[in-house]
């Protein structure tokens, strides 16, 4: 295969190529390296990892040439800079941590280097994940791949910039809000956020503890659920938020096309698996009026597909959608008020070069390295937890998610999959939010009830909307049903090829 064809291949199709010696994990890690570099003005790298990850390479071919077989054996990668690495930077986009160097590699950073992956670097993110795209990060902003003009979607748009780009087959991402949801909606790839406590939080830097989960960004549901499968899994030991569920092979029935996990699916005459019998709720809330007219006429064409495959669709209400942003602004910065407080420049990050005193320095050196959206959170975080407003605030915001979450089960009753726009709009200008933040938590309406709740939910290309940008359909399920959506989605790319677009400049 020559060389200008590798970076098109995805995580499966380049897995069989190593598997069968076609390529081998040296070649293609080097390609895509200089790939990266040749689209640097995108700003989805923030370092590359070319020493540790041509090592990767070449013992991961060794093992491929002993016959040694694996899903993702040789298959490179890269992470979102929020996990910790031990032979990398970790800056969490803040200017905080820039020259931190963590001891310890972060789970799910370990997990996929023991499967086999080489990591190829770390990616642009806002600052401390906090922000919906990626123009928070202290570093600047990553550029959507289909007009660099736009924002990539936050805060994991350096993750999805970087495959939507063809500059690596997959990334980490990391979902509080919608941040892996949004980004690969708004640049035409697919995300999953799997049900919270799936995948260990040890060594994700924190931002709300309570709505935090890591999951991949890829072409497709496929790569998605390879990847999955080995980032999933307990790590009770580390991680107290973790779940005591054993790992699953989230791929294995995609790629014997033997159905999604509830058993529901029915053999088509071509020998596939149709959806007969598939009951997809669409929220009457996810459709009104706040929801751009292309966006809602791509998804429209996407549903009828689906209706084609033999799902039924179902309306449904999960009435207490447009609460979800003023419980999420409340929770999300009350937490990240308690997990920043550990960034003083006392033990490590940022100090301040001149201070009279103590708090002098804590004022300083927060001051000087956190950027004005990660200090706005703090602020409010820290206001809604004092006292006298915990009960007011914090309190009743537990309260309404605990209700967010009561309305998906009852919807639950009537449907298997719920579906809907993951954001209200295509991707917008780079800045063109930054002064209106509450048209930027607007951005997110879709997509925080099911953080709230801990539900799975995930993005897959369905289109395009106004100005010709991508259009992502949101499928979330009920807990643990991570399989079900996936095979869902891997069905829906089967019958459309939305999923193997990508833009003219990266195409070739």
């Amino acid at each position: 295969m020559s060389t200008p064809q590798l970076h098109q291949l995805g995580v499966a199709e380049l897995a069989a190529k190593l598997a069968t010696r076609d390529v081998s994990s040296t070649e293609v890690t080097q390609h895509l390296l200089a790939r990266a570099r040749q689209h640097s003005h995108l700003g989805a790298y923030l370092a590359f990892n070319d020493e540790a990850a041509m090592a990767q390479a070449k013992a991961a071919d060794a093992r491929l040439a002993a016959g040694e077989r694996s899903p993702l054996l040789g298959v490179p990668l890269a992470h979102k800079d929020i996990f910790v690495t031990r032979d990398l930077p970790t800056t969490a986009g803040s200017k905080i941590l820039e020259n931190y160097r963590s001891p310890f590699d972060a789970t799910v950073v370990a997990k996929l280097a023991t499967a086999g992956m080489v990591n190829l670097g770390k990616l642009n993110c806002d600052e401390f994940a906090m922000g919906s795209g990626n123009d928070n990060s202290a570093y600047g902003p990553a550029r959507n791949p289909w007009d660099p003009e736009r924002i990539p979607g936050g805060s994991s748009g350096g993750s999805a910039a970087a495959v939507a780009a063809r500059l690596v087959p997959a990334a980490t991402g990391t979902d509080t809000g919608g941040s892996i949801r949004q980004p690969a909606s708004l640049t035409g790839i697919t995300g999953i956020k799997p049900t919270y406590g799936r995948c260990s939080r040890y060594g994700m830097v924190a931002f709300a503890s309570s709505l935090d989960q890591a999951g991949p960004m890829a072409r497709s549901a496929l790569d998605c659920a390879l990847l999955l499968s080995a980032m999933a899994g307990p790590d009770l030991d580390r991680d107290s938020t973790s779940l005591d569920r054993p790992a699953e092979d989230f791929a294995a029935g995609l790629l014997a096309q033997t159905g999604i996990a509830n058993n529901s699916m029915e053999s088509s005459a071509g020998g596939q698996k149709s959806l007969k019998g598939l009951r997809i709720g669409l929220p009457k809330e996810f459709f009104g009026e706040g929801c751009a007219p292309g966006v809602q006429a791509a998804l429209r064409a996407a549903l009828a597909e689906f209706e084609k495959l033999g799902a039924t669709l179902v309306d449904i209400s999960l009435p207490r959608t447009e609460l979800s942003i003023p419980v999420y602004y409340i929770i999300a910065p009350a937490e990240a008020s308690s997990n920043l407080s550990r960034f003083d420049g006392v033990k490590f990050g940022h100090r301040a070069r001149q201070y009279t005193d103590l708090a002098d320095m804590y004022q300083k050196s927060r001051t000087e390295g956190f950027g004005p959206e990660v200090q706005k959170r703090i602020m409010i975080g820290t206001y809604v937890l004092s006292h006298g407003y915990y009960d007011a605030y914090y309190l009743q915001a537990q309260k309404i998610r605990r209700l967010i979450a009561q309305d998906f089960q009852q919807a639950f009753t009537q449907c298997d999959v719920i579906a809907g726009p993951v954001s209200p709009t295509v991707a917008w200008n780079i800045g063109e939010k930054s002064e209106d933040p509450v048209a930027n938590y607007l951005a997110d309406i879709y997509t925080l009830s099911t953080s709230l709740a801990g539900l799975p939910g995930m993005s897959i290309p369905a289109g395009f909307g106004e100005h010709g940008m991508p259009v992502g359909l949101q499928l979330i399920g009920n807990y643990f049903k991570e399989a079900q959506l996936l095979g869902t989605a891997h069905q829906f790319q089967l019958a459309t090829d939305w999923h193997t677009r990508a833009p003219a400049e990266f195409s070739a």
